[in-house]
């Protein structure tokens, strides 16, 4: 009934509307800005059409090019419910609203400016628009949050942030690519247990760069001081034949454990009802026990838990005192909802009281991310550790259970809390994550971390950045030590894949437009010389764990059209590839699961954990649930 009485309104306002206020039905440039219910311009909206898209600007403005009248376009950014708006004109501002639950159906009002083609004035006119939601959200209608309007095709209450998938950027309009760098493997372990049971994940789920950032590599160690290695390789990509495929690697300098500097840690444990079970709560102190065996007398530790409300169960203690550490994790009970927002303000509270000045000052959060007293919404969270990371400490999240995972949550306060994000899914994970990777997990070496790579057009046609769609920053940010960007853990590998376009590729070339008829000047000549065959430059900026100014270390690269790659490349692209079929990604090519497997056995290499192994096998049993 509610459908039927908004599209006879609709109707009987087209009717109603003066001929004269009615927009131009040719095909137009549209542009506008994107806003929240108080006016504030939000950035990062993805606006799509059902062929291209873009992202808002920091002032929350977008624009798109030679879009037909009547096209729908999709607003959404994580948090926000998503709208469907079709362009009957040429500027389309448009509000969205914070989502906190799911609705069988959602109707939304657009006001639209439109101008008349003779005489360029602008008047209101008002579209609206039915869409379902319920399709989208897990769980009883009105009871769990819905943040981004994600999960879809699950039957439990797995939220997952929307990933709009990076696109090819021709170089002529767009040389430079900038992005933080991202050191988490969330992802990976999460979709592996998925597939361990016999579910292939949600597409928003995978994360391809975590997946690749999931697996270490054998860069070079940084020299002269530097506390990161920059390392370039190019090869043919393996699911594109005609494009090359450039991986960009830091690694980050060793530090032997008995030289590490003391932590002042604080464990933030979530004990609501939610975590009830030995694979939750149960998983979550015997990961802590393997923390513990770690610790020396100069470090720290206190313990917080949260359920109705936050309770301090152990303050800060010296970490010899391993028995007492011990007793007063086997005292803990799940039960009670989940005030995560004033656990994590406590946690800051015993941070800042004991903080140990040249130190690891961190926090390890352990929970299933599902907030639900205080704030729960994942801006809201966001603004809160926004606030407490100026004062200097990390924060690593930790994320448990299945079924009612809140992975958009845990990712949020990871990327904003200045720290990192693992999921745990059994005892093997933890002591991969807190004790083989001790080191990178909890000991910072660089903070603000970003990348810059500027492509030559005399070389490259077009590019797409694989992944890291949420770590994206505009071009001046790189300059802007303001801005906040990933941090890289001790010893710790980051690796980012580039598909490129070489320049002598014929036809059409993906991500290019056609020339521009009103360019105010030229575009400046390329490099000269030497320089002229140069591929790409890549630049990197970071900061010391306790520094405020950054330092930049900058390379170029020629690829000379070879094939003679490592080891190491053929794997990563193998996970790549892996990741893009998962997605069932635009991009995927030709890939096949063979090819995954294929291109992954060429890659072991040296395996010692057996992580590669077991990615083949997590492949096989993908491709069985394909079947």
């Amino acid at each position: 009934m509610k459908t039927f009485f908004c599209c006879m309104l609709t109707a009987l306002f087209s009717v109603l509307l003066p001929l004269s206020a009615r927009c131009d039905t040719r095909p137009t440039n549209v542009c506008g800005t994107v806003t929240d219910p108080d006016g504030r311009p939000l950035q990062n909206v993805s606006v799509r059409t059902p062929s291209s898209g873009t992202v808002t600007d920091r002032k929350g403005y977008y624009s798109l090019h030679g879009i037909a009248a009547g096209t729908t376009l999709t607003f959404s950014r994580a948090g926000y419910a998503p709208r469907r708006i079709e362009v009957v004109s040429s500027v389309l501002n448009v509000k969205l609203e914070p989502q906190t639950e799911c609705k069988a159906e959602e109707t939304a009002e657009e006001e639209l400016l439109c101008a008349e083609p003779a005489r360029g004035n602008m008047k209101l006119a008002r579209k609206t628009k039915v869409f379902r939601a319920a399709a989208d959200c897990a769980g009883p209608v009105g009871c769990l949050p819905c943040p981004g309007g994600i999960v879809s095709g699950r039957s439990d209450a797995e939220t997952y942030g929307t990933i709009v998938e990076n696109r090819f950027l021709a170089t002529e309009t767009h040389p430079l690519s900038t992005f933080s760098i991202d050191v988490d493997g969330a992802s990976y372990s999460n979709l592996r247990r998925m597939i361990n049971t016999g579910t292939l994940p949600p597409a928003d789920a995978v994360r391809t760069e975590e997946l690749v950032n999931y697996f270490g590599y054998r860069y070079p160690a940084p020299k002269n001081g530097e506390p990161v290695s920059l390392n370039v390789e190019a090869g043919t990509c393996p699911w594109n034949r005609t494009h090359r495929l450039v991986r960009i690697g830091l690694k980050a300098k060793e530090i032997d454990t008995k030289e590490l500097p003391a932590s002042n840690l604080v464990f933030l444990l979530d004990v609501s009802g939610s975590m009830a079970g030995p694979g939750r709560l149960g998983l979550v102190v015997s990961s802590m026990k393997l923390l513990v065996d770690n610790l020396r007398a100069e470090d720290r530790v206190a313990i917080v838990t949260y359920s109705n409300t936050a309770r301090t169960v152990l303050p800060s203690t010296p970490g010899d005192r391993k028995q007492t550490i011990r007793e007063a994790l086997d005292g803990l009970e799940a039960s009670g909802a989940t005030a995560g927002g004033a656990g994590l303000r406590t946690a800051y509270a015993i941070a800042r009281e004991n903080f140990i000045a040249g130190g690891n000052n961190r926090i390890v959060l352990c929970s299933d991310g599902d907030f639900n007293v205080g704030p729960s919404d994942p801006q809201e969270l966001e603004r809160l550790v926004v606030r407490e990371r100026q004062s200097g400490i990390f924060l690593t999240v930790l994320g448990y259970g299945m079924g009612n995972y809140k992975d958009l949550t845990m990712q949020t306060l990871s990327e904003k809390g200045n720290g990192n994000h693992a999921y745990i899914d059994n005892l093997q994970e933890a002591k991969r994550v807190l004790v083989g990777e001790f080191g990178s997990t909890m000991h910072t070496v660089a903070k603000d971390v970003k990348l810059q790579i500027e492509f030559n057009p005399a070389e490259v046609r077009s590019y797409r950045l694989i992944g890291y769609e949420s770590r994206l920053l505009h071009d001046e940010d790189f300059n802007d030590d303001t801005r906040d960007a990933g941090e890289i853990g001790a010893g710790h590998c980051v690796t980012a894949l580039y598909e490129i376009v070489p320049a002598d590729v014929q036809g059409p070339v993906p991500g290019s437009v056609d020339p521009l008829k009103y360019r105010p000047a030229p575009l400046p000549a390329g490099p000269v010389g030497p320089a002229a065959t140069e591929t790409l430059t890549v630049k990197i900026r970071y900061k010391a764990p306790d520094g405020e100014v950054s330092r930049k270390i900058e390379r170029t690269f020629t690829d000379c059209g070879g094939d003679d790659v490592s080891s190491d490349f053929r794997f990563a692209s193998a996970v790549a590839m892996f990741g893009q079929l998962l997605r069932d990604s635009d991009f995927k090519g030709t890939a096949t699961y063979g090819d995954v497997i294929a291109t992954a056995r060429l890659g072991l290499g040296d395996d010692p954990q057996g992580y590669r192994r077991e990615f083949i096998r997590l492949v096989e049993t993908a491709e069985g649930l394909q079947r």
